[in-house]
């Protein structure tokens, strides 16, 4: 790390939300372009930085701020300069002219300490005294705030959201509890927050400490997919990661249970515990399916049978019986879940089901939980679908989604349809849920086999296995894609048997290759060169995705993002970057969304919807399209639809996606998939991750690598146990019911 000192001559630009600013200060003599995040910075101010210095492609050398701490100016020039510059508010040069001349050098002891004499310079009165008192303390505090949290390797983005919650009370506040910025601020961690309090002197078993680490174990493991931790793993996993007694840690739960901050239950004999919102979310989600499961709907005065043959000659197609009992029970029942492979005529059915309720006057919404995948649904049926999110018009409170639609303000239509419905969490599908009135009809749509949602829960495998709604289990390969062997061999693969590959001109290959470095180049030379070569019609950016099962490793995302940035989009003169921890983006990057974010704004340029919104969700894909060094912005075009600017708060939320895991690609379709196929862990590497993977292509998967890998996978049917007590919920009640 490297420190400076010195003026500030003049600020470039600065970011009021967040701090960011490009200043140009003067040390010796000489001109410094500085970066970084100093929200109080003004023209003439004295600052000791610590930072490291960088070399920008265009802009030369450049000093990045880390830490910036401010020297008050001690000269009578230097004061009156520092006043002049409008820094407190009800000061400008001509009352800066006067202090100086009347008080010196005493003057910020003066602003400080008795602020009363101001009254000696003619025109301030007891209104102008409080207007400058007020801004003064302010900065004072906000100063203080950030020499104190910079301490403890708290980033100036959250010394911002700490002072923004707190004000003045900041520093008190946390040093009572530095745990309480777990609970309160977006983005801090318990292992931040340990480190201010171990700092702090506070002990290890101190009742805030326990009780926060508690939570970020639950969260920890829910992270995971769960959406509660069994009891006895939970008292294990606080005893090593806190370093405390056995005793101290229960008498936390206890306490935590009882004041109503975790909930513990008891299933099957053994204890799990929750926290309050998924507790509350499995509750919800168990309530709303069983009353839509035993509500009286009005029956439709339809020949299903007429309907359904009319529907065929149109489409010149025939049912299978499955589908057929599958859009009679959409009709007929009030909730229906229906599932199955690739090619089993899931689309056909929802337009089918669609088009029977339009033609009777009744109101369909469509939906699904990804923007990709609820164009897909628009794409195959001809009518607006839109994300869950949008269905319900998100808000955003406290960067925490914040619905409109919900059980005071439900959703207007008589048929809801969901497709996709394997990513859905219980977090969305309570929201979803609530929002859904008595006599509304659900009709939900998913592949089961398929990885289970990336949030926590296991929703549509829990629906089905409770046996409390209708459901349709596809079998029978109904579309033209029947002579597809990406069909094919997904239903080969779940049924636990080995793929066909490399049927002549057919649309599933696979290249051999034992090395890693071996597969490694294999891809980039397929992406590069092979596969734009072979259908012309094929952009090696937008066609053409890698599905990889892990993120670290040669063939992990991290590397072959690397790799092919380097290769799809080469640096050059014309293309502006950014570095930003240890990724560099670049103009043109395939990128994408890791997090929700539900206050970044979108603007859409293409596509039918809303003009413009907010929230962009995990999986969202896109390009950069510009980039502004000055500003601190990268531009991003989600789906060709959408323009998303970033600050560069918000670049941890942005990867590179030549490469992607096959979890993130659940609910996409890209028209060519290629696959990495290698050991790995047995946990991860199962069936229904390859299984996903395949089912993400549309013309052509490639895999590359052994096929002792590929028979591991699909001989491997074990997966992540995922901890959910909703099933158990449901039977629960339908048991004591009968």
């Amino acid at each position: 790390m490297a420190e400076i000192q010195g003026s500030v001559e003049a600020i470039v630009f600065k970011n009021d939300e967040n701090g960011y600013v490009v200043a140009r200060i003067k040390e010796k003599n000489k001109l410094i372009t500085i970066t970084g995040c100093i929200p109080y910075i003004i023209e003439g101010q004295e600052l000791n930085l610590i930072g490291e210095w960088v070399t920008h492609p265009q802009f030369g050398e450049q000093f990045k701020v880390d830490i910036s701490e401010e020297s008050l100016p001690n000269t009578t020039k230097g004061i009156e300069r520092y006043l002049a510059s409008g820094v407190i508010s009800g000061i400008g040069p001509v009352t800066a002219k006067k202090m100086v001349e009347i008080f010196g050098e005493e003057t910020f002891n003066v602003l400080e300490n008795n602020i009363e004499r101001l009254k000696e310079i003619e025109g301030i009165g007891d209104k102008k005294i409080a207007t400058i008192q007020e801004s003064f303390n302010k900065q004072r505090e906000l100063k203080n705030v950030m020499m104190f949290f910079q301490n403890y390797g708290v980033t100036t983005n959250q010394c911002l959201k700490i002072y923004k919650k707190y004000k003045n009370d900041s520093i008190r506040i946390v040093k009572e509890n530095p745990y309480i910025l777990t609970e309160d601020i977006a983005g801090f961690g318990f292992k931040t927050s340990d480190k201010i309090a171990r700092n702090l002197g506070i002990e290890l078993n101190s009742p805030f400490r326990i009780s926060s680490g508690i939570k970020y174990i639950i969260n920890q493991f829910c992270g995971l997919g769960n959406t509660c931790m069994p009891y006895n793993r939970l008292v294990k996993e606080a005893i090593e990661i806190l370093g405390v007694a056995e005793e101290h840690i229960k008498e936390s739960l206890i306490y935590n249970a009882y004041e109503g901050k975790i909930k513990i239950e008891e299933c099957n004999g053994e204890q799990y515990v929750f926290t309050i919102p998924y507790f509350y979310c499995e509750l919800g989600v168990t309530k709303k399916i069983l009353t839509l499961s035993l509500c009286n709907f009005n029956k439709l005065e339809i020949d299903v049978d007429d309907e359904i043959n009319k529907f065929e000659k149109d489409n010149q197609i025939k049912f299978a019986p499955s589908q057929k009992e599958a859009i009679k029970g959409a009709l007929i029942s009030g909730i229906e879940i229906i599932t199955g492979g690739p090619g089993t005529g899931k689309t056909t059915i929802i337009n089918c089901i669609s088009q029977i309720f339009e033609k009777y006057g009744m109101t369909v919404f469509m939906a699904a939980p990804t923007g990709r995948a609820a164009k897909r649904m628009s794409e195959a049926t001809g009518k607006e679908a839109k994300t869950i999110h949008r269905l319900l018009e998100m808000g955003m409170s406290e960067e925490e989604e914040l619905f409109t639609k919900t059980e005071e303000s439900p959703l207007q239509c008589d048929v809801i349809i969901v497709d996709e419905a394997s990513m859905i969490d219980i977090l969305l599908m309570h929201n979803l849920l609530k929002a859904i009135s008595l006599g509304t009809r659900l009709i939900i749509v998913g592949d089961v086999d398929q990885l289970p949602s990336v949030g926590p829960g296991n929703v549509l495998r829990d629906l089905i296995e409770s046996n409390c709604v209708k459901v349709v289990k596809l079998k029978d390969i109904f579309r033209q894609s029947s002579k597809s062997m990406i069909t094919l061999n997904a239903h080969k693969i779940n049924n636990g048997e080995m793929p066909v590959l490399n049927e002549k001109d057919k649309d599933f290959y696979f290249i051999n290759g034992e090395e890693g470095t071996v597969i490694l180049d294999t891809i980039v030379g397929l992406i590069d060169k092979r596969l734009p070569t072979f259908n012309k019609s094929w952009d090696k950016l937008k066609h053409i995705q890698i599905l990889t099962p892990m993120r670290k490793g040669v063939l992990g995302v991290d590397n072959l993002n690397e790799k092919l940035q380097q290769v799809l989009n080469p640096k050059s003169p014309n293309k502006k970057e950014k570095e930003f921890r240890e990724m560099l983006f670049r103009v043109g990057d395939k990128v994408m969304q890791i997090k929700n974010n539900y206050s970044l704004k979108w603007k859409r340029i293409a596509g039918f919807g809303e003009n413009e919104g907010i929230g962009i969700f995990n999986g969202d894909m896109g390009y950069i399209e510009d980039i502004d060094e000055e500003k601190d912005v990268i531009t991003v075009i989600f789906d060709e639809e959408r323009k998303v600017i970033y600050e560069s708060m918000y670049l941890d939320e942005l990867e590179l996606a030549y490469a992607i895991t096959i979890h993130k690609s659940q609910g996409s379709e890209f028209p060519v998939v290629v696959v990495p196929a290698f050991m790995g862990p047995p946990l991860l590497m199962n069936r229904n991750l390859l299984y996903t993977g395949i089912t993400r292509a549309k013309s052509l998967v490639v895999i590359v690598g052994s096929l002792k890998s590929i028979k591991f996978m699909i001989d491997n049917n074990k997966s992540f146990e995922r901890y959910s007590l909703l099933k158990w919920r449901i039977e629960n009640i339908m048991n004591a019911v009968d």
